[in-house]
């Protein structure tokens, strides 16, 4: 049997380019393992933080040594002939990967992809926009404020007296486009919001002011295109005042709990409010939706949802789709065999434009 050429995609401009590596080795020992390891052959191509791509045996290995010797680059064609990949599993997280911008190289080069396409990608990676889109359809999400990093530049004062006025603090400041929780902070002091205002601003030019709600984290991952499953919720018991970057990564303070302990009618009111998050953007493969409970009236909250969540084999996603029957090596097989089907179901659509076409005669 010819075996599917994958070719998994790690490393990256964003500021999570280290947690990539790490969900990247997950996933390529996955698919080099037990049946997989008959169906697929894995070409390894790292991103370095200038944007240069490279590819070679071992790669991700050097590039854990922050090296690119003896590496070599890649060449992008559009020509079927020159095409060495059956589909690409981009395991990048934050900008340039999970924001619809690789996403829209693959679809220019006609090449299957693993999760989300372009759209959704770029939509769940702007907070702002993403919460628009549910408030209009009418889903919950915690008061907040947007702004940019110019008026805070030009206009500092006033943004703090509005975000003190409306949301009032503590509160939480984030970059509008990014994950990880890089960035975040909770500003309990005038002082505090005005240097976490411009701790954001330094990763993007859009930034997110959220009320402080006194909640639990709530998690749910949904699997699928046109007809998803959605894991039993799982909780984040933060081990410092929020789930910052230090405790997902460095600290090690905070647990998880699968399945959360909840009653049944909440956990299937999130499973549902998570399938809706999903199928609003258009979501297609994987998403982590992200929910708060709030601790004080039992209001569920949309937060934010994840199209490439972290992906090792003991971050939330995996633990959370294994806590619904699926192992780690089931569901990468299960979410290559998603790309390609979508990018089958695409190709319907797929409309002529070469000399004589009676589209536009």
């Amino acid at each position: 049997m010819k075996k599917t050429k994958v070719a998994v995609i790690f490393g990256g401009r964003s500021g999570e380019h280290e947690v990539s590596l790490v969900s990247a080795a997950s996933v390529i020992k996955a698919l080099r393992s037990g049946d997989n390891s008959e169906k697929y052959d894995v070409i390894e191509i790292g991103i370095d933080r200038k944007g240069r791509w490279f590819t070679g045996e071992n790669c991700l290995n050097i590039f854990k040594k922050n090296s690119v010797s003896g590496l070599g680059s890649i060449r992008f064609s559009t020509d079927p002939e020159h095409q060495t990949v059956d589909i690409a599993f981009p395991v990048l997280h934050g900008p340039f990967g999970e924001d619809g911008t690789i996403q829209g190289l693959f679809e220019m080069l006609q090449i299957p992809y693993v999760g989300c396409n372009v759209v959704a990608s770029s939509t769940a990676m702007d907070k702002l926009q993403c919460k628009a889109i549910w408030k209009s359809a009418g889903l919950p999400i915690v008061p907040h404020i947007g702004l940019t990093r110019k008026e805070l530049i030009e206009n500092e004062e006033a943004i703090i007296r509005k975000i003190i006025n409306e949301l009032g603090l503590p509160c939480f400041v984030k970059p509008a486009n990014l994950g990880s929780a890089v960035g975040i902070t909770k500003a309990k002091t005038e002082k505090d919001l005005s240097n976490a205002l411009k701790e954001a601003a330094k990763y993007d030019r859009r930034l997110l002011v959220e009320k402080a709600v006194n909640v639990r984290e709530i998690e749910c991952a949904v699997l699928g295109n046109d007809n998803p499953i959605v894991s039993p919720p799982g909780e984040v018991i933060v081990g410092g005042e929020f789930y910052d970057f230090y405790d997902k990564y460095v600290n090690g303070i905070s647990t998880t709990q699968i399945p959360a302990k909840l009653d049944t009618e909440i956990g299937e009111k999130i499973r549902n409010m998570a399938l809706e998050a999903y199928k609003l953007l258009d979501c297609g493969g994987l998403a982590r939706v992200d929910c708060f409970l709030d601790r004080d009236d039992g209001k569920i909250y949309l937060n934010e949802i994840n199209t490439m969540p972290g992906f090792t084999s003991i971050s939330m996603y995996p633990k959370l789709i294994e806590a619904f029957g699926i192992k780690y090596e089931n569901l990468v097989d299960k979410l290559i065999i998603l790309g390609l089907e979508r990018f089958e179901e695409k190709q319907k659509n797929k409309v002529s434009f070469e000399s004589g076409s009676d589209w536009y005669a």
